[in-house]
């Protein structure tokens, strides 16, 4: 008997300690360190409202938690803080009330279970649904509603129902940050999109003038695009580019400047983090450009300089694998330890890039059709008088000319307008005479004191007129040139949109292309090997000649290339070269040998009496192969004439090197120039040459005659287009010619023309004088001509002079 109660003790000791045990382990899953940083964002979400009374986000939090099993009482405690601090008593109740309402209703309304490996173990999208909504309409049933407000407390329900659902599938990254695992791309974008709504709760929060929210908000792009990559870089610069548009009210283009910027970090991962900072920098430059000529910043330097301190302080050791929980294969598949930028799935990020950017686009067309369906000019301008002068005339409505004034349907009111339009100001005689011809006279002014009460009514009522028409004038302006503005954004990012569309077809058809050659760089590859050559992998094209990219595991010498040219020469039967110009690093590119070559020569002279040449000269070789030679001529002469022909050729070079479509580049440039603030307007004389198929491009926008020279015969290629930067309608006109072995071609700018005052046609003496020059040095041709330029106006420069001469000849009559 005794020794039944001493085993009974024994049982209850055992119970009592386990429950104690369970109670401290509870206890201490609160205050575990791996919850640390998911109160640290819960804090922070607190701070973050889209109704101003408390944080939807909270509670879509604090669901988030329950249905994850992750302990939710330091979450209530520290969101409860929150709202408290930055709502008041009432945005802590308001979440207190809304989250015991949620508690209720999971046990009245039983939640159903997920499998336990899912990220939302207990299903309860419902409950925080209903507690939302019941909350907003126990508010109503208090204070009053409006159909408004049922529609906005509906909205608001649905959009804690949505985060719940994107916070329930982020959590896991958040708690399980810095263990061995791999994450879902649902995951990774949830929490970058948790934390770009955690950072907004910074809002105007600076320091030394510096936006922290901004700063964090570069960071996490910059260290999803270096840890994954193009896909992810993408998706998290649109991500957190719509959260800071949400939350802070800020620009659409904002969205295109994170996404643009995300996406060429994640494409120069592969060089670490100076790449994915170069990259992050050089997105931002390239949008501002398009934009606006990168007059304002779209996200500052300063604060992505500070951002990218952060970054590289990031330890190399930090891990964000996307890998799907099956050994080390890739989210994303890739080619031999390359980067993305040769697959379809770049092709498809690319594509979605932008479809995003058209949406923009788009909505800036909206604004630009709305504007325009109001009317013309002129009904516009006077819409907004009549406004401004009823609102002006509001404290004199005692006045005797009130009524026929302020009559917006009368004849008086259209004839001050329109008198306006023509004098831009009326006096107390023109007043008279308007009401005179409506038939409205105004008696008294003989009589002294009848007189004196008409003149100050008289006065009165003009000078508001005069005011009313000068404030509304300049509100005409202002809104004109926003709306300029716009749809000058709208082209722009049309513009950025067909080029990634196109650079996106470019890489599909990359991608077929090089599974056509796979025979050949398989034996490629096998020669490669028996020369003990490490090469990691080479990719084969051909769009007129070849291009091959050779990728080595280590750096190649001058003797290994030479070897590389004479094993791609054998297998694709043409002879391949090394092309300096576009390798970089271990990525070593060849491509077919030109078979003509070109001899450059060039001359210029500033005008007399003037610091800077307004001309600006360019010859590159461009990724294909092909040979860009250009002159800009910056209208006027000196630093403002030098800054648009310099901008202009800088943008086309960029533009151009960065896979651009030539149409779409000369577009960009031309609304880059118009959105200026200052009239900023350029010559683009372009010729393209490919010495390997022997023709050549031109393209000229209000450029002059470009000279072609063979033997003694001399054409003319001539344009009738305006300078870019004048119209937004930019007529561009291009121009196609084979080369012929022994062809010179001269390009130069007006200067030169314009300096001859014989010929009534200006163009024609630059083509006598080509016609009887005996020489072939296309140095001598340029020196000669500017030579004759500069006497024609007695050695004196009579504007700035540029001439860009040069010669093709066949290699084998070289």
């Amino acid at each position: 008997m005794f020794q039944n109660i001493k085993e009974d003790t024994i049982e209850i000791n055992r119970k009592y300690t386990s429950s104690q045990e369970r109670k401290l382990n509870r206890l201490s899953n609160v205050f575990a360190k791996e919850n640390l940083l998911l109160y640290l964002v819960s804090f922070m979400l607190s701070f973050v409202s889209l109704n101003g009374e408390f944080s939807i986000f909270s509670i879509s939090m604090l669901g988030a938690c329950l249905a994850s099993s992750v302990p939710a009482l330091g979450v209530v405690i520290i969101s409860l803080i929150g709202n408290f601090i930055k709502f008041g008593v009432g945005g802590a109740l308001g979440y207190f009330l809304t989250a015991l309402i949620m508690v209720v209703t999971l046990l009245i309304l039983k939640p159903r279970y997920n499998e336990e490996q899912r990220n939302e173990k207990i299903k309860i999208g419902k409950n925080v649904w209903i507690a939302t909504l019941f909350i907003q309409i126990v508010k109503f049933a208090i204070a009053g509603f409006t159909l408004y407000d049922i529609l906005a407390s509906v909205t608001l329900s649905i959009i804690a129902l949505v985060f719940y659902k994107i916070f329930v599938n982020s959590l896991v990254v958040v708690q399980e940050f810095y263990q061995e695992r791999a994450f879902s791309i649902e995951e990774i974008i949830g929490a970058s999109l948790l934390l770009a709504i955690a950072v907004g709760g910074l809002g105007n929060f600076n320091i030394l003038g510096f936006s922290i929210c901004n700063i964090l908000s570069i960071l996490i792009v910059m260290i999803l695009g270096w840890k994954n990559g193009i896909l992810v870089g993408t998706t998290a610069g649109v991500t957190i580019g719509v959260t800071l548009g949400v939350i802070s009210g800020s620009e659409p283009i904002m969205i295109a400047a994170y996404a643009i910027s995300g996406m060429i970090a994640g494409v120069l991962n592969r060089f670490g983090k100076i790449g994915v900072v170069i990259g992050f920098t050089l997105g931002n430059v390239v949008l501002a450009y398009v934009s606006n000529g990168y007059t304002v910043e779209l996200i500052h330097f300063k604060e992505i300089l500070i951002a990218s301190i952060g970054l590289l302080a990031v330890p190399k050791t930090l891990h964000i694998d996307l890998e799907e929980f099956v050994g080390n294969s890739k989210f994303l598949p890739m080619a031999p330890n390359r980067a993305l930028n040769k697959s379809k799935e770049m092709a498809q990020s690319l594509n979605h890039v932008s479809e995003a950017i058209q949406e923009m686009a788009t909505s800036y067309r909206t604004v630009e059709s709305e504007f325009l369906g109001i009317g013309t000019d002129s009904e516009e301008n006077k819409k907004i008088f009549i406004g401004e002068l009823l609102n002006n005339l509001e404290p004199y409505k005692e006045n005797m000319l009130y009524d026929d004034v302020a009559d917006t349907e009368g004849k008086i009111l259209d004839e001050i307008f329109q008198f306006l339009l023509d004098k831009q100001e009326i006096t107390n005689q023109d007043l008279l005479k308007i009401f005179a011809n409506c038939n409205s006279y105004i008696v008294g002014l003989d009589d002294k004191n009848i007189s004196q009460y008409l003149e100050t009514n008289i006065s009165q009522m003009v000078r508001t007129i005069n005011l009313s028409y000068k404030v509304s004038k300049s509100n005409f302006i202002w809104r004109k040139k926003v709306e300029e503005n716009k749809r000058n954004i709208g082209k722009q990012l049309d513009g950025v949109c067909q080029a990634i569309q196109s650079m996106a077809k470019d890489l599909e058809q990359d991608f077929e292309t090089e599974e056509q050659y796979t025979k050949e760089k398989t034996k490629i590859l096998e020669f490669m090997k028996q020369k003990n050559m490490e090469i990691e992998d080479i990719s084969i094209l051909k769009t007129g000649r070849f291009i091959i990219e050779v990728y080595a595991n280590e750096m190649l010498d001058i003797d290994t290339i030479k070897q590389i040219e004479q094993i791609l020469t054998k297998v694709l039967k043409e002879s391949i070269v090394f092309n300096e110009e576009a390798s970089i690093g271990k990525r070593i590119n060849f491509l077919s040998d030109d078979k003509y070559v070109m001899a450059i020569g060039q001359a210029e002279t500033i005008k007399s009496k003037s610091d800077t040449s307004g001309d600006s000269l360019l010859n590159i070789r461009l990724k294909d192969g092909k040979y860009l030679v250009a002159i800009s001529d910056g209208m006027g002469s000196g630093k403002e004439a030098k800054q648009s022909s310099t901008q202009a050729l800088r943008l086309l070079e960029n533009l151009l090197l960065s896979g651009f479509d030539k149409k779409v580049s000369l577009n960009l440039i031309n609304t880059a120039l118009i959105n200026q603030d200052t009239e900023i307007f350029a010559t683009l004389d372009i010729a393209i040459i490919d010495l390997y198929a022997g023709n050549i491009e031109f393209i000229k926008s209000g450029a002059c005659p470009t000279y072609i020279k063979n033997k003694k015969r001399v054409q003319m290629i001539k344009s009738n287009s305006l300078p870019t930067g004048i119209l937004a309608e930019n007529s561009i006109q291009t121009f196609d010619k084979d080369i012929v072995s022994g062809d010179i071609l001269l390009m130069c700018s007006d200067g030169i023309l314009d300096s001859n005052i014989e010929y009534k046609n200006k163009e024609l003496w630059v083509k006598y004088m080509l016609e009887d020059i005996e020489t072939n040095n296309t140095q001598k041709i340029s020196d000669l001509i500017l030579k004759e330029a500069i006497d024609n106006h007695y050695g004196v420069a009579k504007d700035d002079m540029s001439i860009l001469t040069c010669k093709f000849m066949k290699k084998e009559d070289a």
